[in-house]
C-alpha cells in the first residue's frame, strides 16, 4: 500500500504528534509499505529518509506555506498536488492545522481518501482551551473536514468517548500509538544515570517527572505535594527532568523554594537517549499529575523500564494503565496527590512488583508490527471504501 503522512513541520521539540507521526510512518514502511512522509521542514526527519531505499520511509519537501495561517498558495498547491499523486492513502495530523484542509481536498480531487488523527484535541481539556476559535473553526470547516475522512483516528476508547461529539462515531478507528521497543528491551541499568546527577550514594526513594514543563502537565500540583511530603517528615529526591519557557521553568524553580525543598528537588533539564532511560531505571515512580494527555509515551516509557507511575484521568489512555498493574491514578491536588504518594512510597518492594508488572504489559501488548497492522487493515477499509462526498 502506498501512504501518504502530512505534518507541517518535523520538529520534535513541537511535542508528542511528531515521534508519533515518525514511528508510525517507519513501522509502516518496515512492515512492506510504500510510506511518504510530506512536510515543510524536515529538521528532525532521520536524515536517511532523504534518500531513496527500501524498508523505510521517503522524505518529501513540499514549499513553506507562504499565506497567512501556513495556507499554501495556488501554485504551492499544485506542487503538493504533485506530491500526492500515486498514493492510495493520505493520513493527516492534529486538528488545527489550515493546510491540513488544503491537503484534504487535493487529496478528494485526486481520488484519494483520507484519514485524520485527532491527537487528542477533541478531548474535553482541550476544548475548554481558547474554546470559541475552536469552536469557530469547527463550525466553519473542522466539522465538515471530520465528515469527509474515511476514518477518524483516535488512541483509546477513552478519547473517543470526548471526540465523537464532533464527528460520526461509526468512523471512529481506535488503535494505539506505535511506540518503538528497541531502546527498551535490554536495559542499561541505573547506574548511569545516579552518578549523571549525583544520586550514587542516595537510598531516598526518587520521584521523577520526566516531561515538558508547562503547565498542563501539573509540575506545580508535584512540587507542592512534595512540599507536603517534606514537611511530613518523608524522605524522598524529587528529580524534574525537561525543558519548557525560561520564565516558566524559573517560576517553578521559585516554588521548589518556596516549598523549602532545597536539596530533596534538583532540575536536570532534557534529558535524551540511554541516559533517559537510566534515568526511568533509578526512579521509584514516575510521577505526571497532567490536565490532560492524550497517549502519553512518558507512562509507556516508564513502565517498559519497570518504573511505576503516577498520573490523573486527563490521560486518555489511563484505563489501560491502570489495568497494566504498574499505575496508579490519583487526583491533581497536592494534598491528595501527596497522600496517594506516600502510601506507594511505604513499600517499596510492591513498587517494584508493580513495575514488573507495567514492564510485562508494555512488552506484551505494544508489538509495533501488531500495530502496524491495524493501521494497515484502517487504511484498507477507508480504501475500499472510497472518497467520501
Amino acid at each position: 500500500m502506498r501512504i501518504a503522512h502530512y505534518i507541517p513541520a518535523v520538529r520534535l521539540a513541537e511535542g508528542g504528534v511528531v515521534r508519533a507521526v515518525l514511528d508510525l510512518a517507519a513501522v509502516l514502511a518496515a512492515d512492506g509499505n510504500g510510506v511518504s512522509l510530506l512536510t515543510s521542514d524536515d529538521s528532525d526527519a532521520p536524515p536517511a529518509w532523504r534518500e531513496a531505499g527500501a524498508s523505510r520511509p521517503r522524505l518529501v519537501r513540499l514549499p513553506p506555506p507562504v499565506l497567512p495561517g501556513g495556507l499554501f498558495s495556488p501554485a504551492q498547491q499544485r506542487t503538493v498536488a504533485q506530491a500526492l499523486a500515486g498514493h492510495d492513502i493520505l493520513h493527516l495530523h492534529a486538528m488545527w492545522t489550515p493546510s491540513n484542509l488544503q491537503l484534504a481536498r487535493l487529496a478528494r480531487r485526486a481520488g484519494v481518501p483520507y484519514v485524520v488523527s485527532v491527537h487528542g484535541m477533541l478531548d474535553d481539556w482541550s476544548m475548554a482551551q481558547r474554546s470559541l476559535k475552536k469552536r469557530c473553526y469547527l463550525l466553519l470547516a473542522g466539522r465538515r473536514w471530520l465528515r469527509n475522512a474515511a476514518a477518524v483516528h483516535c488512541t483509546a476508547a477513552f478519547e473517543l468517548d470526548q471526540a465523537a461529539k464532533y464527528f460520526d462515531r461509526s468512523r471512529a478507528e481506535v488503535i494505539p500509538l506505535v511506540f518503538d521497543l528497541d531502546s527498551y528491551r535490554i536495559l542499561p541499568g541505573p547506574a548511569a544515570a545516579r552518578t549523571a546527577y549525583g544520586l550514587a550514594d542516595d537510598d531516598a526513594p526518587i520521584l521523577l517527572f520526566l516531561s515538558r514543563i508547562h503547565p498542563k502537565k501539573g509540575l506545580d500540583v508535584l512540587i507542592r505535594a512534595a512540599g507536603v511530603l517534606a514537611r511530613g517528615g518523608v524522605d524522598f529526591r524529587l528529580v524534574v527532568a525537561g525543558s519548557g519557557e525560561s520564565g516558566y521553568e524559573r517560576e517553578m524553580a521559585d516554588l521548589a523554594a518556596q516549598q523549602k525543598l532545597g536539596d530533596r528537588c534538583r532540575f536536570v533539564g532534557l534529558v535524551v537517549g540511554p541516559t533517559k532511560v537510566s534515568l526511568y531505571q533509578a526512579a521509584d515512580l514516575t510521577v505526571i499529575p497532567t490536565s490532560q494527555e492524550n497517549f502519553g509515551f512518558v507512562f509507556i516509557e516508564s513502565l517498559a523500564c519497570g518504573t511505576p507511575v503516577v498520573t490523573t484521568r486527563g490521560v486518555d489512555i489511563w484505563p489501560e494503565l491502570l489495568r497494566s498493574g504498574g499505575a496508579t491514578i490519583a487526583d491533581a491536588e497536592p494534598r491528595e496527590l501527596a497522600e496517594a504518594l506516600q502510601s506507594l512510597l511505604r513499600d517499596r518492594a510492591a513498587l517494584r512488583q508493580s513495575g514488573e508488572q507495567g514492564r510485562a504489559w508494555v512488552l506484551g501488548s505494544m508489538d509495533p508490527s501488531s500495530i502496524a497492522r491495524r493501521f494497515r487493515q484502517c487504511y484498507a477499509r477507508a480504501v475500499g471504501a472510497g472518497v467520501r462526498h
